[in-house]
């Protein structure tokens, strides 16, 4: 055999050690990279020294413990079975997933570090936290009791927000907001802050003082017009009550001729009087002119 003929079987045997070497390498790596969730890596995450042994104090995430010591740390924990998981450090049992059943659908699966995520179907809501049931999606201004809604009572209210009604805030949540309403069922007391003192609030002021004069003039208007009508009503009653009270001017009565006696006597006796009358007023006056003459 030729130097050279060994040098290439030389170089062919270390080229295919080096790819061997390679493809283990990346199986490993590929296999230590390749762990799920489903698949954890096993074997203890936390142990202590003693003695020739080691002692697991915290497995890692999906694993349960087999035994507590030993003499490699990988051998005292190993993963959850498929369908089962474990959320705690040190637990020589792993726990049955969560099934989904009636109303409840599925929104993740469970894995070894994880149980399974429940939801409800439309128009209903999770009965607890942990989703266990479903039942009616209550409304604002009612609670779950007993797996159905109940109004809240007074005094307290939900909202949107809240899982349980809520008592009534007794004061407005920020420093100089004033209260201006009380809570109902479905909301809190209702809070506003105050306007700022200062120009801002004069062109208000003069409105109101400008509405009140008008309000005032106009109410004086009316009374003044109210006035005048009922004094014009009393005066047209007071003038035809008036008119109806004077008498009726009276006319002479005169009586037709009669060929009676006694009545031409009287009418003739009628007649003479003034004359009488009238004479013997001249007779007493010519009687005292003639006693001062002869005085």
């Amino acid at each position: 055999m030729s130097w050279i003929t060994f040098r290439t079987l030389s170089l062919r045997a270390e080229v295919r050690m080096t790819a061997l070497l390679l493809l283990t390498a990346l199986a490993v790596l590929t296999q230590e990279g390749s762990c799920s969730p489903d698949q954890p890596k096993a074997g203890c995450k936390r142990w202590r020294q003693d003695g020739e042994n080691v002692c697991c104090e915290e497995c890692r995430a999906g694993n349960r413990l087999v035994t507590e010591c030993g003499p490699k740390a990988d051998s005292l924990c190993k993963p959850c079975q498929e369908g089962f998981y474990n959320l705690k450090a040190k637990a020589y049992s792993c726990t049955i997933c969560t099934q989904c059943v009636g109303a409840q659908v599925l929104l993740e699966k469970c894995t070894a570090t994880s149980d399974t995520k429940c939801g409800c179907k439309e128009g209903l809501t999770c009965g607890d936290a942990q989703c266990s049931f479903c039942v009616e999606k209550c409304g604002r201004g009612f609670e779950l009791v007993r797996r159905s809604c109940k109004p809240c009572p007074a005094g307290t209210f939900r909202d949107e927000s809240l899982q349980k009604c809520k008592p009534w805030s007794t004061e407005c949540p920020n420093p100089g907001e004033l209260k201006v309403a009380e809570g109902n069922a479905s909301s809190d007391i209702q809070c506003v802050k105050p306007p700022p003192m200062g120009n801002s609030k004069k062109p208000d002021q003069t409105s109101n003082q400008l509405a009140v004069l008008v309000a005032v003039g106009s109410a004086v208007m009316a009374v003044f017009i109210m006035t005048i009508i009922i004094a014009t009503v009393a005066l047209k009653t007071w003038l035809k009550k008036k008119r109806r009270e004077k008498p009726a001017p009276q006319k002479p009565v005169i009586s037709p001729p009669t060929d009676d006696p006694r009545t031409l006597i009287a009418v003739e006796c009628s007649f003479h009087e003034p004359r009488q009358e009238q004479g013997s007023s001249t007779e007493s006056l010519i009687s005292k002119t003639s006693r001062q003459l002869i005085a």
